[in-house]
């Protein structure tokens, strides 16, 4: 596990650009933190190290998934307002059919263990100060 402390939502959207370098094509990111902790931010950060506009990521709790064009596909899932039991309805296995990288968050809600996926908690530690421990990666 790798752990890391930033400082402010600009450190977590450059933190997940720096994490990008090590995703590739087929990758799964799973992203857990409560409501506001900054998984979007990081993200936004995710989608401007695989080449795509970081302006244009939300959260896409009303769409369930949004895409975003870039070197590497980001594919970005929020299952906020989705129950375990829907999840499968959602066709995540084929998305992106292994040519982008899929982001989930809200992971906890995924009702099965998703193989060789980079896992990323992000804890609020107050202020803008964020702990986001990544593991999956060997690291």
């Amino acid at each position: 596990m790798h752990t890391l402390v930033t400082h402010s939502e600009a450190e977590t959207v450059d933190a997940g650009r720096q994490l990008a370098a090590r995703l590739g094509r087929g990758s799964v990111v799973l992203l857990f933190g409560d409501l506001g902790a900054g998984k979007t931010a990081l993200v936004r950060g995710l989608a401007q190290g695989l080449g795509a506009d970081p302006e244009q990521v939300s959260s896409p709790t009303f769409t369930l998934i949004q895409e975003y064009s870039g070197r590497i596909r980001l594919y970005h899932v929020d299952l906020y307002r989705v129950a375990p039991a829907e999840v499968d309805d959602l066709g995540l296995d084929e998305l992106g059919d292994g040519q982008g990288v899929v982001a989930i968050e809200w992971a906890d809600r995924l009702p099965r263990a998703v193989g060789g996926a980079v896992e990323i908690r992000i804890e609020d530690l107050g202020d803008d100060t964020r702990r986001i421990a990544i593991t999956g990666w060997g690291i």
